[in-house]
Formats: structure tokens, sequence, C-alpha cells
């Protein structure tokens, strides 16, 4: 949802922003409906108190007086109901518009139609060089029995895979390890529910004409009927729409923002639309784990994108301390969603993909999801709507595909980072 006045005020930049992010929004329409329902809504109203006066003036009046201000109040509020229906299909259309538009990325983000035009900002860590023939992490994975995707799929369909012994304990250490790292840091660690209502996922910017269709649906047979029913609930792609929405409806403290949360979950998209691309091994799969950060701070810009460098610093140690190396992308207009004002991803070098793969995002999204969930605080008797931003601090299996590639050995063991060791009981190789 993105504030209307502002809308009204410079209308060309909010048309801008809809080309460059290639969404497809007629701004002057809204314009047309928005005089019609300005116009509609003191008619209305007049209406209804002339409705009023006319209900307290009837009871009093007798004969011809009173049988013309009855004929009058029928015909009035036969036309009464004309226009209450005219208006209430106005404003669903208005409202409906209002959660197509998008943010007004910041000048800073480069304009581009897909990723293919996303911009290196920096690069950090040596990539590794193999004195042998390395395997990827499905080949290491499965000759030290750690991943087994077959058996997966059996169960599950196609994307879906088991961790198995060490290589469970492993995605266990790195969850740990970065929980511990937030922790330390002063972040309120959540693990919070895993489906969510539809006003939570339209409240965060994924519903509608998001990613609805990557969003798994929940329902049951109907004991009745024995038709599918869908409980108004969709299983969570990312703790932010849970972790976000906690304050749905509420004026926060001023005196406590900003907020740093950080929500521990599983995580489940359909990869709709993706078959066919990155099939092979842990990269796209339809369940996983993630450690998101998600703050909801004051409505100022210039605290937020220090909070934004902050979130997306964290991820980076945690990526340092495992000594992978990363690159830090600026997202551009057409790869960044209509929700964004400014986006970064990092992308961590995958030895058997010879290139980066991404395994975090970092986002500033302004006000738009406070406006949705209504999560406002008091500056100075003045309500005002909160910014959000949140972060990928770590995800897995992505994240193994790199830890795995990267400290393999000759032999076809996998040495322990470091830093992971005390949540292994002090184990130092994977094979031994």
């Amino acid at each position: 949802m993105i504030d209307l006045n502002d809308l009204r005020a410079r209308p060309d930049a909010y048309k801008k922003a809809a080309t460059d992010k290639n969404l497809t929004i007629d701004i002057d329409a809204f314009f047309v409906l928005d005089e019609k329902r300005k116009e509609l809504i003191p008619q209305v109203e007049e209406a209804r108190a002339k409705q009023n006066e006319a209900s307290k003036k009837i009871p009093q009046l007798q004969g011809d007086e009173k049988a013309a201000l009855l004929a009058e109040m029928k015909t009035l509020s036969e036309n009464l109901k004309k226009s209450e229906a005219s208006l209430k299909d106005i404003e669903v259309e208005w409202k409906n518009m209002q959660y197509t538009f998008p943010s007004v990325p910041l000048d800073t983000v480069p304009v581009g139609k897909d990723d293919s035009e996303n911009k290196e900002v920096m690069t950090w860590g040596e990539k590794p060089v193999f004195g042998f023939e390395p395997k990827d992490h499905v080949e290491l994975g499965e000759a030290l029995d750690i991943i087994d995707i077959p058996r997966g799929a059996k169960v599950s369909g196609a994307r879906n895979y088991y961790l198995k012994g060490d290589g469970a304990r492993l995605q266990k250490a790195i969850m740990n390890f970065t929980i511990d790292h937030l922790h330390a840091k002063g972040w309120t660690l959540f693990a919070p529910p895993l489906m969510a209502t539809y006003d939570c996922f339209m409240g965060t910017g994924f519903f509608p004409g998001g990613d609805e269709n990557q969003i798994y649906i929940v329902g049951g047979k109907n004991d009745e009927t024995g038709t599918m029913e869908n409980d108004n609930l969709h299983l969570i792609g990312t703790s932010e729409v849970t972790v976000c929405s906690y304050h749905k409806d509420e004026i926060v403290d001023a005196d406590a923002l900003p907020l740093r949360y950080a929500g521990h979950s599983a995580c489940f998209r359909r990869e709709a639309g993706t078959y066919g691309k990155d099939t092979k091994g842990l990269y796209r799969v339809h369940q996983f784990e993630k450690v998101e950060q998600v703050v909801i701070c004051k409505a100022n810009e210039e605290e937020s994108l220090k909070i934004f460098a902050e979130i997306r610093n964290n991820a980076e140690e945690v990526l340092q301390a495992l000594k992978l190396p990363y690159r830090i992308i600026d997202v551009c207009t057409g790869d960044m969603g209509k929700s964004k004002v400014y986006m970064q991803d990092i992308e961590t070098w995958m030895p058997s993909r010879d290139s980066y793969g991404e395994t975090h995002s970092c986002s500033y999204l302004g006000d738009f999801q406070a406006r949705r969930l209504n999560i406002r605080y008091d500056d100075n008797g003045e309500k005002k709507f909160c910014h959000t931003l949140n972060n990928t601090c770590v995800a897995s299996p992505r994240i193994l595909i790199p830890v795995i590639e990267h400290y393999q050995n000759a032999d076809g063991t996998i040495t322990i980072p470091e830093v992971l060791r005390p949540y292994m009981g002090g184990q130092e190789i994977i094979g031994q």
C-alpha cells in the first residue's frame, strides 16, 4: 500500500516506478475513479442526513403533510440505495487498484528489465582452487550418505530431499550458529507460525498480484459435502510474513523502535514456473529453513538505510565466518518486485556452478508493509506508519551447496568449517 497523498502529489514518479518494475498499471484511470468516489461520498452522506432528519419528523406529522414526506422519503431511499451500491462498487475497485501500485525505488537503484541487469557492488574472499577434480554437493552428499534426493522425491515428489546424519547435523549447526550470532547482537528470536491468513500475506505484499502461484494453500475435506475447502491459511515462504505481522493493527512504542526480530522457521515454495531451471541438487527446493531478520523502525529513510547496512552486514559476517567467497548485487527495478524501495542480493560462489548463486536477499520497503498491516507509532501526537526491512541471514539447504563444495577433500570427505565445530560436538570431518 502506498501513500495516496504522495501519489496525487507526484503521479509521474509512480508511473515511472510501474514502468521500471515491469508493471502494467493505469494510474490515470485510478485518478478518474478517485474523483468519482470523492463526488459520490458527500452525495451519499447528504442523502443519509436527510433520511435521518425525515425519520425524526415523520412521527410528528399527520395527514397530507406526512404522506408527502413519506413519498419524498421513498424516492430518496430508492436513490440512496442506488448511490450506496455505486459507491460500494467504486470503493472495492478503488481499494483493489491500490494493491497494484508499486513503491517508488530509490534514485540509486539501477533501472533494468530483469536479473541480467543487476549490478555487482563488491566481492569478498578468494574462490577455491582444488588440486584434484572436485565433485558437486550431490555426488559428495550421496557418497557420504548425508543427502538423499531420490527418496525425497519418492516420498514427496520432485524438488524434495532428505538431509541425513551429518548432513542434518550440519544444517542444524549453521542455523544455531546464525541464531547465536544474532542473539549476541541483541536480536529477539521468534519461532513463528508456519501458516498465515490471506490478510497477513496481503499485508506483507505477497498478495495480490505477487506470489500467489508460489504459495501452498492449506485446506481440508468437508465432512458433510466431501469437498476440499480452503481454510484461509497458507504456508509461509518466509517468516517475514508472520514475524512482520506480529504487530498488525498495533501502535508500537516509539521508544522501543527499531524492533530487531529474527524468525527461524521452515519455509515452503511451490516453485511454479521454474521447472527445468536449477533442477539438480539442493538449489531450488520446495521446503527449506531460514533465519530471517525483520526490522520495524521509525519512518526515517536515512536511519532505515543505516539499518539496511546493518542487517546485510549481519549476513555477510555469517559468510565470512564460514570463509565463503561472495559478492553483493544491487537488484535492478525489474527484478525487485513492487513492494521494494531498495534491494540487494548476496550471492555465494558455488564451485559446481562455476558461478555465484543467490543465497541471501536484503530489502527495504519503506512504509509499504506497515500501511497494509496498519503498524504505527506515535511521533509527538502524530500517528505515523513504521518502515520495515528484512534480510535472509541464512537459508538452508542452499547454503549447504557452497559449504559442502568448498570444504571437500580429495578423499571425498568434507572438512567442517571451524566455527561450526562447537555445534557438532567438536567434530572436524564428515566421512571418517
